[in-house]
């Protein structure tokens, strides 16, 4: 299987599990929660990603901030 390429970006779209974890400080199970719970998660295949301004909207309606 190929190594998916390293791009460097300061925005993206949508990220991992692993990157959303990292992105919320928390730990992994945490993020898929927050993600999911958000309605965030996209299913492509075999891959889960999640949209990070979703994720970003709920986690300021958690936060009381509009």
């Amino acid at each position: 299987m190929k190594k998916t390429l390293g791009r460097n970006s300061e925005k993206f779209l949508t990220v991992n599990t692993d990157t959303l974890a990292a992105m919320l400080n928390c730990g992994r199970a945490t993020a898929v929660k927050i993600g999911t719970d958000a309605g965030a998660k996209i299913q492509i295949g075999r891959r889960t990603l999640y949209k990070v301004s979703i994720v970003e909207k709920y986690l300021d309606a958690l936060s009381g901030e509009q």
